[in-house]
């Protein structure tokens, strides 16, 4: 899964308009950089690169199962999407 964990966080830099190697699992969107907006863009772009559908409800985040808490969970979450995919 290497690498698609490194997609995800090349993704998420990218909307950040950050290098990947400033990016640690533990940083969450704000930290990196990311709005709300550039949040709901990050993951259309991660539902695209994949051909996932995110349980993500921009309007309603907190009652989302997708966790957006911090790169890591992110990454974790779109793995697991991923890997039931296949």
């Amino acid at each position: 899964m290497t690498e698609v964990r490194d997609r995800i966080v090349q993704i998420i830099a990218e909307q950040a308009m950050l290098d990947p190697s400033e990016l640690k699992l533990d940083m969450s969107p704000q930290e990196i950089g990311i709005d709300s907006l550039g949040l709901v863009e990050s993951i259309f772009a991660l539902e695209e690169e994949f051909d996932i559908s995110v349980p993500f409800n921009a309007n309603e985040p907190e009652k989302s199962e997708f966790d957006i808490s911090s790169l890591g969970s992110i990454i974790a979450a779109v793995e697991k999407l991923v890997a039931e995919k296949a």
